[in-house]
């Protein structure tokens, strides 16, 4: 098996990954206190063509050394947003159509491989805290609240992570019912 040069991959430039059409999932970071995280989740955005990221609270903001570390240039490319409280970003996403998911481990959530796209749907996926989760204010807002399936000691995994999990899944999902 070859593996696939840099020169092969067909990647998107910044402009052209700003002018392409995107994916309807935006990524909420509610008090997301690491750079490396926020970075990590940045290139997530850009691998599968988010909207966007809505930075919140105490999350560290671009231009960074320590995002861009990370990001390897995503920070460039993904349009992004800050908010000083998370609650301001959920009523924004709201207004504008967005259904709002928390993963969260929490009374009541559905398990990620059960949580069905809804057709022509947008929706906002928060992660929280890499301690504290979802902040509960938060939690009182949300529509829904998925739980990524854990079977060992920890049942937690690092928010990059979990943003990459759940990203991949509802990207999958999207795409499988646009076929």
């Amino acid at each position: 098996m070859r593996k696939t040069p840099n020169a092969e991959l067909d990647r998107k430039t910044v402009t052209d990954f700003k002018a392409a059409t995107k994916n309807p999932f935006v990524i909420v970071l509610d008090n997301v206190r690491s750079f490396h995280n926020v970075g990590s989740v940045f290139r997530t955005a850009d691998a599968f063509l988010l909207e966007g990221i809505y930075l919140c609270g105490i999350c560290p903001r671009p231009p960074h050394r320590d995002i861009r570390k990370t990001a390897l240039g995503a920070s460039d490319s993904v349009k992004w947003q800050y908010f000083e409280q998370t609650i301001d970003a959920i009523q924004q996403l709201k207004a504008d159509g967005y259904r709002i998911i928390a993963i969260e481990q929490a009374d009541d959530s559905i398990s990620l491989e059960n949580y069905a796209l809804q057709p022509q749907q947008k929706y906002a996926l928060i992660f929280g805290h890499e301690v504290k989760g979802v902040d509960p204010a938060v939690m009182q807002l949300i529509d829904d609240c998925i739980e990524i399936p854990q079977f060992g000691t920890k049942h937690s995994l690092n928010i990059s992570v979990s943003a990459g999990v759940v990203t991949w899944d509802f990207w999958c999902k999207y795409n499988a019912s646009r076929k």
